[in-house]
């Protein structure tokens, strides 16, 4: 199983693995064959003793971008298949053609990857489509209903919603259930052929009316829509439901373990019996011995809770209206819990993961807060992203005696820091100090507050990593706003020089020089609602949007992140951490998108 290049810690247990691990160490799948591609009985029966102890997948619809809530389930499905030696398949369930598009299928394929996960085992890549099994589908509801087992329903929608009943009363039968086997397969050909209008008529499973659980009455496993599909074009009229595509799919692949989200629970009788109808093998009226259509053990569907994290909405629906009403900037929108957002944001694949690993999987559904995101990002970046100096509100100091005490206005003072200051090894940065820096506004103050330490009249403070200067005032302009912050260098308190101690100050301010700062444009993103659950009840998201979800300034940073490639992140000393936009970004025109604060600062 290929897994991501860096050795990761023990996995905590939950109950999926602990099922695994038993299930493993008493052989229950040790007798599967594989024919090296999805297929039968029949197929893999001519195959070779199933190299992969167990088999998982993470099967997305193509219809929208993969989201946060998704990362969930790649993680736990390729980590437990590479955990326990066996092989997780990436596959489209690309059943219903009307909402599923090929940009969507590239988007999917380029998120698990950049989460660091590979179908791709022994030379054999295992990335497959549920519309490259539509003939094995229909030949399977062909069998369905030979064996009695299916039938085709001329009501229409309205009806058959009313004769299904509900918690309380049981289901009608269709008045076309007792057709003949002939009769059925008669008219689901015509289905087939064209020969009927969308939406006339659909072939139901013959289970039981009166079930308990509705999703046992007589569900729909296909229907006629005339859609042209991403995959297999205009072939087919009619299309699977997704209820019966989904465990079929999952035995032509030999999955072990289909693992899904606590919605499909009640879904999980269904496909039992599908699966068992088309592995049993059957006697028919008119003598033929037919069935087996599936090898076993059959894949056995497990359910766990899903991930839900504050202050972000998953649905699809949602998200879409959020692109299509420009309320965002497309699906890759910095401030989108999509994937492809969150890359631009600038997450790092190890932070999201580990967020994953650390939610663990449970039988019931978790809120989690957002805050356990940022901190695995921290806590990934921490030890190996870069630091850098930048000033995102920036007012001019002037430092008034600098020709005084170097003897030139032209003179410029070599200033060194570290890249990491835990690891050495990585070198320095280098850059200069003149008589004209840009500092944040926020560091002057006229009159300061209790406890201000940084720039005021009469006080010192340190240039990091160059020199300590004492402020002397400030110009403004005619409304009383503060132009320029005047101040001059106390002689000899150079950082790393003899004399650097010589002057005791109690603030250290970040800045960059005027002559050799690099324009950049700063996005300081937020979250993008204002409420924890933003679609929680009957409340309508937009009405929760944060209005300062992301603000676009313009300040400066160091020479050295000139060089700085999209995807490049840094820690930007006070502020927090930031990415080199991996589309806008430019060497002439520096784009970066703050991806989170050093610390929590929500609602503080």
């Amino acid at each position: 199983m290929s897994a991501p290049t860096k050795p990761e810690a023990a996995k905590p247990a939950n109950f999926l693995r602990t099922l695994i691990e038993r299930e493993v160490q008493e052989g229950v799948y040790a007798q599967r064959r594989w024919g090296g591609t999805p297929g039968d009985a029949a197929h893999h029966a001519a195959g070779i003793a199933d190299p992969a102890t167990v088999r998982l997948r993470f099967p997305p619809e193509p219809n929208g971008y993969l989201h946060v809530g998704h990362a969930k389930s790649i993680c736990l499905n390729f980590g437990l298949a590479r955990d326990f030696g066996g092989v997780c398949h990436l596959r489209f369930d690309d059943t219903n053609p009307e909402k599923e598009e090929q940009e969507y299928v590239d988007a999917i394929v380029e998120m698990v990857h950049w989460l660091g996960w590979s179908w791709d085992v022994n030379s054999t890549t295992h990335l497959y489509y549920a519309s490259n099994y539509f003939d094995f589908m229909y030949r399977a509801a062909e069998h369905l209903i030979e064996c009695g087992l299916a039938y085709v329903d001329e009501q229409s929608a309205e009806a058959m919603r009313a004769t299904r009943g509900d918690f309380t009363t049981p289901g009608t039968d269709s008045p076309w259930r007792s057709r003949s086997v002939a009769e059925n397969l008669a008219r689901f050909r015509e289905m087939r052929d064209g020969l009927h209008a969308d939406g006339a008529m659909v072939l139901r499973a013959k289970i039981d009316m009166a079930s308990p659980n509705i999703n046992l009455r007589d569900p729909a496993l296909y229907r006629i829509k005339r859609a042209h599909h991403h995959n297999t074009g205009d072939t087919w009229c009619i299309y699977p439901m997704y209820t019966y595509a989904h465990p079929i799919e999952d035995a032509l692949e030999n999955i072990t373990h289909s693992i899904c989200t606590l919605e499909f629970e009640d879904q999980r009788p269904f496909y039992d019996w599908l699966l068992n109808s088309l592995a049993e093998t059957r006697t028919l009226a008119d003598g033929r011995v037919v069935g087996g259509l599936l090898q076993r053990p059959l894949p056995k569907q497990h359910e766990f809770g899903r991930l839900n994290l504050t202050y972000v909405i998953t649905s699809k629906r949602k998200l879409k209206a959020l692109v299509d009403e420009k309320i965002v900037n497309g699906w890759d929108d910095p401030r989108m819990p999509t994937l492809a957002g969150m890359r631009r944001r600038g997450y790092t694949p190890e932070s999201v993961r580990k967020m994953a690993e650390d939610t663990g999987a449970s039988k019931t559904n978790i809120w989690v807060d957002y805050s356990v995101l940022d901190i695995a990002l921290r806590d990934d970046l921490e030890g190996k992203a870069a630091r850098a100096m930048a000033v995102i509100d920036p007012v001019p100091l002037k430092l008034t005696n600098w020709a005084e005490v170097f003897g030139s206005a032209e003179h410029r003072e070599p200033c060194h820091a570290p890249a990491h200051p835990q690891h050495p090894e990585l070198g320095s940065r280098d850059f200069s100090l003149g008589p004209a820096v840009w500092i944040e506004r926020d560091d002057f103050a006229e009159v300061p507050a209790k406890g201000f330490f940084r720039l005021f009249p009469g006080n010192k403070v340190r240039l990091k990593y160059g020199m300590v200067v004492e402020c002397t005032g400030c110009d403004k302009d005619a409304d009383g706003r503060v132009t320029t912050v005047l101040a001059t260098v106390v002689p000899d308190t150079k950082s790393g020089t003899p004399g650097a101690d010589a002057a005791k100050v109690k603030g250290t301010i970040t800045w960059v020089s005027q002559h050799d700062a690099v324009p950049a444009e700063l996005r300081l993103y937020d979250r993008l609602f204002t409420e924890a659950q933003p679609d929680a009840g009957d409340r309508d998201f937009r009405d929760v949007l944060n209005p300062a979800s992301v603000k676009l300034v313009h300040g400066y940073v160091e020479p050295a992140l000139a060089q700085a490639q999209r995807e490049d992140r840094f820690q930007f000393e006070r502020h927090g951490y930031f990415v080199a936009d991996r589309v806008d970004h430019a060497p002439d025109q520096p784009v970066f998108n703050r991806i989170t604060g050093l610390r929590d600062s929500w609602g503080k």
